[in-house]
Parts: C-alpha cells; sequence; structure tokens
C-alpha cells in the first residue's frame, strides 16, 4: 500500500533545494476538517530557508506539483492542502486489506534484528497483584508490536527469586510456618509469613541480621536454605502460570535472578580489572559522581550481591546469548535512577551495546491513593480483579443475550479484555489509582466497546453468508459507492493503521494502538448507522460489506498486538 505522506513528501523535495523529504513527511498532518484536505504541509519552517512567505511557497508548489493519486491541491494561508482521489484511495486500501488479511499493518522493519524484552518479573513467593499487571500487559504489547513489524522477539521473566527477602521468608518458616500449611495454602501462607516477619522485625531488629545470614548461605549453596528456596519457587510459579494463561501471555525465557548467581563473580572481576570499583567500608561500588549519580553498589559488605550485580550480570549474558539489537527493560518509573546507574557502568566497561539498552518505564499503581505494600498485606491481587471483571461481563450477557453459546468462554474474553484495555487506555506513563468502579467498568471507551464492535462486523457478514475475506478478494470494488462522509471517515482510519503500529514500536507506547481501536471503532459505529449495509444495489452492497470486512480484519490485528481476544459473538 502507497505510503502517501513519504509519497508527496518524495515529489516535494525534489522540487526544493536542501530539504530532505523525511523532514517534508515529518512537517506533514493530517486535517481534522476534511474540507482542509486529506493531507496538508504547513509551510512555515520552509519559510526562512527558501526566504519566501509561507504562502508564496504553497503556491509554488501547488503550480509545480505533479503527482498522481492527487484530486486537486490547495493553497491557503500557508498551507499546501492535498484533496486525493477518492475512488482510487478506497479502491487500492480495500484491496490491500483484503489481500493482507492478517498481516495488514505489518512490516518488515526489523528483518534480521532481534530484540530481547524484559517484562512481568513478579516476586516469588508474593501473590501476582495489580502492580504486576502494567509491566504484564505493556511488555507483552511491546513484544507483539515489535513482532508483527518483523524484528525476531526474545520475552524474559525476569523473577524476583532472589535475595535478602528469601532469608527473611525461611527465617518466618522456621519461625511461624508448617510445610502441611504451606502445601495447603500456598502462595497466601508465604504471603502471611512474609508479612509476619516485618511486623515482629519491628520489635526485634536481630530477625534482620537472622534473614541476611540466610541469604548469604544462600549465595554460597547451603542445600537446607536453597531447598526451602526452591520449594518456594516451584509454589509461586505455580500459580503465576494461571495469571498468565488468563492473560494470554507467554514466555521465551524464565530467567530469574538467581540464573545469573555464577555468572556474578566474572563481572566483578571485569570490573575490578578495569579499576571501575573501590571498596568503602567492606562494600564494593562504582563511583558515579562524575555523571550526577549516587554510586552503584556492587557487593555488600558481607559479600551478597544486589540488584546492580545481578542485572549486570544478566545484560553482559543477554549480550552474549543474543546480540541483540536492543534491550528493552520494562519497569515503573521508580526505577529510573537505578537503569540509568546499570548503562553507565554497561558504557564505562567499554561495551558499545550500551546504547541499545533502553528502560521503558510505567506509571506506579496505588488504591485510593496509598501505595501498595506487600510487606503490610495492602494488595489486590490479579485473579480477583479478573474473576470480578468476568462474572460482571457474564452478567451482562444474561440480560442482553441469554442465549449466546459459548456464554463464559465469551465473558472470560470480555472480562479480562476489559481489565487489560483499562491498563493500556492511557499513556504509559501516567499513574494509576486503582478503583473497582473504573476497573470493572464497561462503558465508553473501553475494551468491551472495541471487542462489541468487532463482534457487530462479525455479524453483519454472517447476514451477508461472507465468512471469508478471500470471498471478496476477486469482488472489483466501486470506489464511488463508498464516497459519502462517513465511509470515508473509516476509510481513512483504516489508512492510518499501518502508520500507527509504527508510532507504537517507535515510541515504545501500546497505548497509540488502544486510542486507534476506539478511534476506528467509533468510526465504524457512525458508518453503520448512517449507511444501511445490506441494500438491494448489488455493487454498493458489495462495497460496504468490503468496507466492513476491511473494519473486522483492522480491529483483530489491533486488539491481537495488545492482547485482547476477538469473540465472533458477544
Amino acid at each position: 500500500m502507497l505510503n502517501y505522506k513519504l509519497h508527496f513528501a518524495k515529489k516535494i523535495s525534489s522540487l526544493l533545494a536542501g530539504i530532505e523529504a523525511q523532514d517534508i513527511m515529518a512537517w506533514m498532518e493530517y486535517p481534522a476538517n476534511s474540507d482542509q484536505g486529506d493531507l496538508s504541509l504547513p509551510c512555515f519552517r520552509l519559510s526562512k530557508t527558501l526566504s519566501k512567505s509561507p504562502q508564496a511557497i504553497a503556491e509554488e508548489l501547488k503550480a509545480a506539483l505533479e503527482v498522481e493519486h492527487i484530486d486537486h491541491l490547495e493553497a491557503v494561508s500557508g498551507y499546501l492542502n492535498i484533496y486525493l482521489n477518492k475512488s482510487m484511495f478506497v479502491e487500492t486500501l480495500i484491496r490491500h486489506i483484503s489481500h493482507s488479511g492478517e498481516r495488514y499493518g505489518s512490516q518488515n522493519l526489523g528483518q534480521g534484528k532481534t530484540v530481547v524484552i524484559d517484562y512481568s518479573s513478579p516476586n516469588i513467593a508474593k501473590p501476582f497483584h495489580v502492580g504486576h499487571l502494567r509491566s504484564t500487559v505493556i511488555g507483552n504489547a511491546i513484544y507483539q508490536i515489535h513482532t508483527f513489524l518483523g524484528y525476531r522477539c526474545v520475552g524474559i521473566n525476569h523473577l524476583g527469586d532472589w535475595g535478602t527477602q528469601f532469608g527473611k521468608l525461611i527465617v518466618a518458616y522456621q519461625l511461624w510456618g508448617s510445610k502441611e500449611a504451606v502445601n495447603e495454602r500456598a502462595i497466601d501462607e508465604l504471603l502471611e509469613l512474609y508479612v509476619k516477619f516485618h511486623d515482629e522485625a519491628e520489635e526485634d531488629p536481630t530477625l534482620e541480621d537472622q534473614a541476611r545470614s540466610w541469604f548469604t548461605k544462600m549465595e554460597h549453596g547451603d542445600q537446607e536454605a536453597l531447598a526451602l528456596w526452591q520449594w518456594f519457587v516451584e509454589i509461586s510459579l505455580a500459580e503465576f502460570q494461571k495469571i498468565y494463561k488468563l492473560l494470554g501471555v507467554q514466555f521465551d525465557a524464565y530467567q530469574g535472578e538467581s540464573f545469573y548467581n555464577d555468572k556474578m563473580e566474572p563481572v566483578i572481576q571485569e570490573l575490578k580489572e578495569k579499576q571501575l570499583v573501590e571498596e568503602d567500608e567492606g562494600a564494593l561500588l562504582v563511583r558515579l559522581d562524575e555523571f550526577g549519580m549516587a554510586p552503584a553498589l556492587m557487593l555488600k559488605k558481607d559479600g551478597s550481591s544486589l540488584y546492580h550485580t545481578r542485572d549486570l550480570a544478566a545484560a553482559v549474558y543477554r549480550a552474549e546469548k543474543y546480540d541483540f539489537d536492543k534491550l528493552i527493560y520494562v519497569t515503573d518509573y521508580a526505577q529510573n535512577l537505578h537503569f540509568q546507574q546499570l548503562f553507565k557502568v554497561v558504557e564505562l566497561m567499554g561495551y558499545t551495546w550500551f546504547s541499545k539498552l533502553e528502560h521503558v518505564a510505567f506509571g506506579r499503581v496505588s488504591i485510593e491513593g496509598g501505595s501498595l505494600s506487600t510487606r503490610k498485606g495492602n494488595v489486590i491481587r490479579l485473579e480477583n480483579v479478573l474473576e470480578q471483571a468476568v462474572q460482571k461481563i457474564s452478567d451482562v450477557i444474561d440480560a442482553r443475550n441469554p442465549g449466546l453459546v459459548n456464554k463464559a468462554k465469551v465473558a472470560e474474553k470480555v472480562g479480562i479484555g476489559a481489565v487489560i484495555f483499562n491498563d493500556l487506555s492511557a499513556n504509559r506513563i501516567k499513574d494509576i489509582d486503582f478503583s473497582w468502579e473504573d476497573a470493572l467498568n464497561f462503558d465508553g471507551e473501553t475494551g468491551p466497546y472495541v471487542q462489541y464492535t468487532y463482534a457487530r462486523t462479525c455479524s453483519v457478514l454472517k447476514k451477508a453468508q461472507l465468512h471469508e475475506r478471500d470471498e471478496i478478494h476477486d469482488i472489483e470494488i466501486d470506489g464511488t459507492c463508498l464516497q459519502n462522509t462517513e465511509a470515508i471517515a473509516v476509510v481513512k482510519m483504516l489508512y492510518l493503521f499501518t502508520e500507527r503500529v509504527e508510532q507504537a514500536m517507535v515510541k515504545l507506547e501500546p497505548s497509540i494502538v488502544s486510542r486507534y481501536l476506539i478511534d476506528l471503532a467509533q468510526a465504524f459505529n457512525r458508518f453503520y448507522h448512517a449507511c444501511y449495509i445490506l441494500v438491494d444495489d448489488k455493487q454498493v452492497r458489495e462495497a460496504r460489506l468490503a468496507l466492513v470486512k476491511c473494519v473486522q480484519t483492522t480491529l483483530q490485528n489491533g486488539m491481537k498486538l495488545i492482547g485482547l481476544q476477538a469473540p465472533e459473538e458477544i
């Protein structure tokens, strides 16, 4: 499919000496008002370079530009407004989408390139709460978008399965726990033990020393400590897999912090050989004062590792194993400094791939203004949120469509989709104050609205007995049958899909796709209500059905990118 922005930018660039096509393309706009053209070039930025007024430049370009696909050009108030040949535009786009199918919107931008994405990363022995949802669904969307654009993706779940917290859990288990209780209540029992440890440690600080001692034993291979730790890990992973199955999320590797336990010593030795570390009261650190950052602590005074140690070992391992073109870390913005320090240490070590490291930060989750705290037991379990969302959708279906086949499965798809879309609907950097009302609100610009619109397209095609896109392949669509305002608005939205997916990849911002799906659904529903589709006129009927099929295809492709399923009936 022709990239109109790039096409016209190249033509315009050839008429303007010294002005690059990429710059012109970046300046071009899609006017909100169709009376101002389908594409528009503001000529104000060209004025100084060309020593002419914006209006004069626009008029000269209008006179000189000879490009196919154009109906006419206008020079108005310093803008060059481009009006496409609508029939050609409509026919070409519908043909392209019909033939592309599930590949519509995809590109080969990442051919031969590898992207490693570190996301989700829940902590072992703690329940999967609503705060973990963000990293999981944002990371999964970034994975799907990159894959769709031709990259080889490696999704890694960097589990929080190492650290002093396991020393705390071992102490708590030995003092107050039992094998029977853990086997019976699984992760709930582990959480209670963890919370009890912190409550008791406020009265007895020596418990913290015992915890550090047990973790040191773990790092030195103590069999009793490692056996308990492995048990806690297995219990936790079984719980996490239930959540991942519900969310439809999979990983290529589960490489928690413990995976790098035997890979940290070579990295520490390398830091020493390159004279990047110094000792401070028994601890080992990398000074970063000249870069305006606090020191990166690599080893505690008792020799125990820290996040920096493990993340540095992980980065070196991933560079060697995957030879990545990007390594993306998806965590909340509270870890901004940590990753700034990590990336700077990698650079100081002389690794040229430091520039390929990127931290995708997102806003934090609070509960009615209060922070989530596992230590205090102040969490909302994600499983409970998903269950309530599914139940609410099930109640809605009972009221509106009680005879729906596979009602339970549809309720699951829509309920879970609602929770995912709620998280991905706004810019990722925004904080979220979690509320049940917002998470389970299915009115307005929501996931269920997008899924319902998709189901509507399926219903129309089913009534027309057009189930497969192959049935539309060879139909010659007459573009003049789709010239009304509502139809053209849908066509323009369909055209934008490829561009929006690429923007989401470049900006690492899944909400661009979410917002697009809402816009497309709204445009289609306006068309659906304004234009009866199954009319008697064969040419009009076929053209409108082809447009419905293109909307169905594009909604399905877009939903897949952000982790939503596409039920054919609701």
